[in-house]
């Protein structure tokens, strides 16, 4: 990889080495706006969407499903952002601030639930929970019950729906509300002690207010994946945005309509994306007011307290992650005689393309990078915000975004080739590896370019000063020099990638080619045809996959800030 992107160093700046930084700058800040325009295809095209007549289809979807997906949509945001706020603050401040038996356990094991997508968790909770699963059947036959005798709630609902996300989404709010809570001055909490405050008016009156901004940026994490989750909502039976948009590309042949969809559903995306960058920005304020400070005394829990925060921050490990994880190593080894060659397919059509757009993706997100510091205007950093905006963005959207203009230009080349030549080219993006890859690109975008951008920061200008002064080009310097003191921001943002392109569904599952499919296409199929046991070695390979970036985000909170029992 690491070659791959001294080549592309060299190839971009071969020429103009000389005359840096006036030239070279400029021709960088070309680079940025060639990226921005490509990656903002797929958002105009669903916002040109609104100028495009879609017939009488609206007038079916408003008066018999439209309601439903607002209502949905609307009852996801509120009873996920309720839940993800309360567990993940609560963990976050307990695992912090207090010392009990496995603290030290859970400040790495509280994360483990966001290497499982919600997906995956809807299919096995079904599974496990259903009428005919194993909890129920284990207490009819334990009590000698009929099936009529004894019947759980339903999972398979809006609040099913809310339960799993509330456990598969948490972690986002959790993870920058610790750091949060490791980032506040001790002074503070010194000072509250001496005005006669107990823990908890500290935690209510001092941290909660000063941790707002990245509980806020947490929930709006959150939240983009609840709209823009599709296994879940689609497996539950419960109509949002997501789901309409499939359903009316595919199942009704609408495109406008679904385009239209899509458009309705960006913006709500603008809204939550406004509110995380709004509380990124207090989060930068508020680090720097308090960036120096004394080492975190916890507090000694003991008693039913240590026992009871022990509990409540093992209950969530436990259902997000040790019980799905061990129900799918049972199904497995139940079922793996059902592990065939077609498996081992699926596998590398996965890792292919997950590591073709990880290296693409972590390219791109360097040219910005670069961009950015050899010419720090507003206009390129404001190209590369937007460059970087496709994270944001529900998968089914950057789909739907992807497959309108690919389909017109591969129409107006037909055409053309017909006209003039009496041959048809047939589809020559549309239904691509190439439209797949870009849409991961665009989706994943801001994943590399935010880890490489700050690990570049993190170079003084000082070492590019004085390799100049060496004689050295701007080529040498970047290859030789910058790719080499970047290479753990690289291989992070490409690790990041690859993982997120090997969970990714919406996208995947509507652009994919004909009868190309990845490891979360077919345990989706599988589990959609009630089979979920023959789907379990493709679910633990993308579990196994997901703990990558568990692992990496624990160890830099963690790093943050030293702490030490009172």
């Amino acid at each position: 990889m690491f070659k791959a992107l001294r080549f592309l160093a060299g190839t971009f700046t071969s020429s103009d080495s000389n005359k840096y930084p006036t030239t070279l700058s400029k021709k960088w800040a070309v680079v940025s706006g060639i990226i921005a325009v490509l990656v903002s295809i797929p958002i105009l095209s669903v916002l040109s969407s609104f100028f495009v007549s879609s017939g009488e289809i609206w007038s079916h979807l408003a008066s018999t499903v439209l309601g439903d997906y607002i209502t949905n949509s609307l009852l996801l945001i509120v009873g996920v952002s309720s839940g993800v706020v309360l567990l993940g603050v609560t963990l976050a401040w307990i695992i912090t601030m207090c010392s009990f038996p496995g603290q030290k356990y859970f400040e790495w094991a509280a994360v483990l639930p966001f290497s499982i997508p919600a997906y995956l968790l809807a299919y096995i909770y079904t599974d496990f929970f259903g009428i005919t699963g194993t909890l129920q059947t284990a207490i009819r036959s334990t009590f000698d019950l009929g099936i009529g005798e004894f019947v759980l709630p339903e999972i398979r609902s809006v609040w099913g729906a809310i339960l799993i996300m509330i456990l598969a989404f948490y972690p986002y709010v959790y993870m920058l509300a610790r750091s949060a809570f490791l980032n506040q001055s001790v002074s503070l909490f010194e000072a509250s002690r001496i005005m006669g405050y107990t823990t908890t008016q500290s935690f209510f009156k001092i941290a909660l207010p000063l941790a707002r901004p990245g509980i806020a940026a947490g929930l709006a994490l959150a939240l983009m994946e609840t709209l823009n989750d599709f296994g879940t909502v689609q497996y539950f039976g419960v109509q949002t945005f997501t789901t309409g948009i499939y359903r009316t590309w595919f199942g009704l042949g609408e495109r406008p309509a679904a385009a239209q969809l899509a458009g309705f559903l960006l913006l709500f995306i603008v809204v939550l994306i406004l509110l995380e960058r709004w509380s990124r920005s207090r989060i930068k304020d508020q680090t720097n007011a308090t960036n120096r400070f004394k080492r975190i005394q916890r507090f000694d829990l003991t008693g039913f307290k240590k026992w009871g925060a022990f509990l409540v921050c093992a209950i969530p490990v436990f259902l997000g992650f040790i019980l799905p994880v061990a129900l799918l190593l049972s199904m497995f080894f139940n079922n793996i005689d059902s592990v065939n060659t077609r498996f081992l397919l699926y596998s590398l059509n996965t890792l292919s393309v997950a590591a073709i757009a990880g290296l693409i993706t972590v390219s791109v997100a360097l040219l910005m990078a670069y961009s950015s510091r050899l010419n720090p205007s507003k206009l390129v950093k404001g190209l590369n915000q937007f460059g970087a905006l496709g994270y944001a963005i529900p998968g089914s959207v950057i789909a739907v975004g992807v497959l309108i203009p690919f389909g017109w230009l591969d129409n107006t080349i037909d055409s053309f080739a017909r006209s003039n030549f009496q041959v048809s080219t047939g589809l020559l993006l549309s239904g691509t590896l190439f439209a797949m890859i870009f849409a991961y690109v665009v989706r994943f975008l801001s994943v590399s370019y935010n880890g490489i951008n700050s690990s570049l920061q993190k170079i003084s200008p000082s070492v590019d000063e004085a390799s100049r002064g060496m004689g050295y080009s701007f080529s040498q310097i970047l290859r030789k020099i910058h790719i080499p003191m970047l290479s753990g921001g690289l291989l992070s943002a490409f690790l990041l990638v690859f993982v997120d392109v090997m969970k990714e569904l919406p996208a995947t599952i509507i652009i994919r080619p004909f009868n190309f499919d990845t490891l979360a296409v077919q345990v989706y199929r599988l589990a959609s045809d009630e089979r979920l046991g023959e789907s379990a070695g493709a679910a633990l390979a993308i579990v196994l996959v997901g703990i990558i970036p568990v692992i990496l985000l624990s160890k830099t909170i963690t790093r943050s800030r030293k702490t030490e029992e009172h």
